[in-house]
């Protein structure tokens, strides 16, 4: 039984009219300096921070929020300052106050997992010097103690062992840092230094923007500016009702989509579920997305739930409203829709009874939230597939965590972890893109910079071919990474998707997973489980790592040959896969596979129209019917032998 829950913090307006009588030039220039701001703050944290994992991978976001706790920019997602507002009244908050936490449970569902570490600044302006908004940024950081080192103990079982909690406090009191509490938390990390290092980089960052914001406002005035920020969430609101509800009929559809293993389980199939209702324009509560999780899986023992069902779920709509954009009229136009808080009352969610996947009962572990949070922008997409008859995407790369940790040739302990992209799914015009990164703005590591300050050299880095999902619009394609251990380490992976793998729809087929093989072609050939915490490296050993290619999109037999051709001389698409899922025969080839071993000048390689036409007519004879979503042969393994859920049939 789903259940709708009741907020503390009501969305409301700060002007009477709904900054309907703003000036329509100061709204443009509001919300230029707006995201002027954020991204400055985004800037100074990248060029001041010391971690690896914030100053080079950039997995960090900078928000803006008016003094209703309400998200003004729409660049990327955000943490919440409910939990700071909650605990401090804004009566209380003084110029050069920095706010702290990242308390899971304490966080009104802003914060998945404790190394998220969430600073808030109070901006001050008016002539009663008041609060009117909040510059915050919140990040992953390397190291905040727990079990194991980067604080994601894949086994898990209760939050204690995840690392250090804060619940809100004042990290810094009218521009004086609380030792005190900074000493507690840098005792706890076995990276003292970048964690204090991160954390002055952060609040210094955040103290400026408020500067910045505070300067705006007294410039134009409270209420104007008040005004305008009204305007530009309703106008969020109205543009997405407009161009994005009216794309989806009134109706209600059901989809579900599985993580796989907990890392304390045997892997099963954890199910998340999204039954989908777009409501009509004359409905009691108004035109909305009815979003119900009923059907979600019971909380796992592992670590992958996530806090989902806090203050109406506002942080969960923020974070899966990005996938509407995929209805806009045009990728460009995509691109242009911002999500803020204009998108919150569009969007009711629906919970199950506390104790499931998105609804975990304290203090279950949530340290690998990211296979729930994540696997549900994929059901979300899923689900409006079969709403707008596959005019969606195909599923996309999912997060994942890998890394080495162990001493230097000096003796000095050192931690390197890394957030590897995957391929996008294929969309109704255009194919997936290779080895994005779901996490905005954030990046593979540097080569040189790591060869510099690790024992390891990277072989190679390149895409994986074969790895994008068959498709008449083909998924893009993940990472192949090589690196050669120059000392004994550990390695550690936080991933999914190595059994299952990103489905494809409307005839397109599912991607490859992913997977860890350690000493590849050697003596101790071995393949990890993608939930590891310490799997011993000797030196000299390769660890090759291949990341999660996007679903493909429409029947592959449809493909354009030329294109496959293409992939082929581009070595994205191998030869025997462009006979095996596209039915194109190539020439050029003089009875050679193409492969490594047995190469091949690919630039010679054309095709033969007859017998790609014949090739292609017997594979389509030889099909049954197939289901509007491929999952591949992963779930087959998990589903006792099943090909498709019952949910996958349009």
């Amino acid at each position: 039984m789903s259940r709708r829950v009741p907020t503390r913090f009501p969305y409301g307006m700060l002007t009477d009219d709904g900054g309907a009588s703003a000036d329509p030039v100061l709204v443009e220039i509001v919300q230029g300096c707006l995201a002027s701001v954020e991204q400055e703050v985004e800037t100074a944290i990248a060029r001041t921070s010391r971690s690896p994992m914030i100053r080079d991978a950039h997995d960090f976001r900078a928000g803006i929020h008016d003094r209703l706790l309400r998200k003004l920019t729409g660049r990327s997602y955000s943490a919440l300052v409910h939990p700071v507002a909650r605990d401090f009244p804004l009566t209380s908050m003084r110029p050069g106050d920095v706010f702290f936490h990242n308390d899971v449970y304490l966080s009104e569902g802003g914060i998945g997992h404790l190394p998220d570490l969430c600073v808030t600044v109070p901006v001050f302006a008016g002539d009663d010097s008041r609060v009117v908004a909040f510059v915050q940024a919140f990040g992953h950081h390397d190291d905040i103690g727990g079990a194991v080192p980067g604080s994601m103990p894949s086994r898990a079982t209760s939050v204690f062992e995840e690392g250090l909690a804060v619940p809100p406090i004042r990290l810094w009191d009218a521009g004086v840092p609380n030792r005190s509490a900074l000493a507690i938390m840098t005792r706890n990390s076995r990276m003292p230094e970048s964690l204090a290092a991160d954390l002055d980089a952060e609040c210094s960052a955040c103290l400026m923007g408020a500067e910045r914001l505070g300067a705006l406002v007294d410039r134009y005035g409270v209420e104007a500016v008040e005004a305008c920020f009204d305007a530009i969430l309703a106008r969020t609101t109205a543009t997405y009702r407009r161009e994005i509800l009216a794309k989806i009929p009134v109706g209600t559809w059901t989809w579900e989509d599985y993580a796989e293993h907990d890392g304390v389980d045997d892997p099963r199939l954890h199910t998340q579920r999204i039954t989908l209702t777009r409501t009509a324009a004359d409905d009691a509560d108004g035109e909305r997305l009815i979003l119900d999780f009923d059907g979600t899986s019971p909380q796992a023992r592992g670590p992958i739930n996530h806090c989902g069902d806090y203050s109406d779920g506002v942080f969960l709509k923020k974070w899966l409203a990005p996938i509407l954009r995929n209805l806009a009229e045009t990728p460009e136009r995509m691109a242009e829709l911002d999500v803020n808080e204009g998108i919150v009352p569009l969007i009711e969610m629906r919970f199950p009874e506390p104790g499931t996947l998105l609804t975990p009962i304290f203090p279950a572990p949530t340290n690998a939230r990211t296979f729930v949070i994540l696997r549900l922008l994929g059901v979300l997409a899923g689900v409006l597939a079969k709403a707008v008859d596959g005019r969606m995407p195909a599923d996309q790369e999912t997060i994942r965590y890998t890394g080495v940790y162990g001493t230097d040739h000096d003796g000095r302990p050192y931690l390197m972890r890394e957030v590897l992209g995957g391929g996008s799914g294929g969309r109704y015009y255009a194919d997936g893109e290779d080895t994005i990164h779901v996490v905005p703005d954030s990046r593979n590591l540097p080569t040189e910079f790591t060869e510099s300050r690790f024992p390891f050299l990277v072989e190679s880095l390149g895409l994986a071919i074969d790895s994008g999902g068959p498709g008449r619009f083909r998924g893009g394609l993940g990472y192949e990474k090589l690196i050669r251990m120059l000392r004994p380490a550990s390695f550690m992976s936080i991933a999914d998707r190595s059994i299952l793998a990103c489905w494809g729809v409307r005839g397109g087929r599912a991607g490859r997973p992913f997977g860890v093989t350690i000493d590849p072609g050697g003596p101790n050939e071995r393949e990890v489980d993608a939930l590891a915490d310490a799997e011993p490296v000797r030196a000299g050993e390769l660890i090759r790592i291949r990341t999660t290619g996007g679903g493909g999109w429409g029947d592959p037999l449809e493909r354009d040959p030329e294109l496959v051709v293409r992939d082929v001389r581009w070595r994205k698409v191998s030869p025997a896969a462009a006979l095996a899922d596209y039915g194109v025969v190539l020439t050029g080839l003089d009875g050679r596979t193409g492969s490594t071993e047995d190469p091949v000048e690919l630039d010679e390689v054309s095709y033969d129209a007859a017998a790609t036409e014949s090739a292609r007519a017997e594979l389509r004879s030889d099909r049954d019917q197939d289901a509007f979503f491929d999952r591949g042969p992963g779930y087959a393994r998990l589903a006792g032998g099943a090909d498709h859920a019952e949910v996958d049939w349009a």
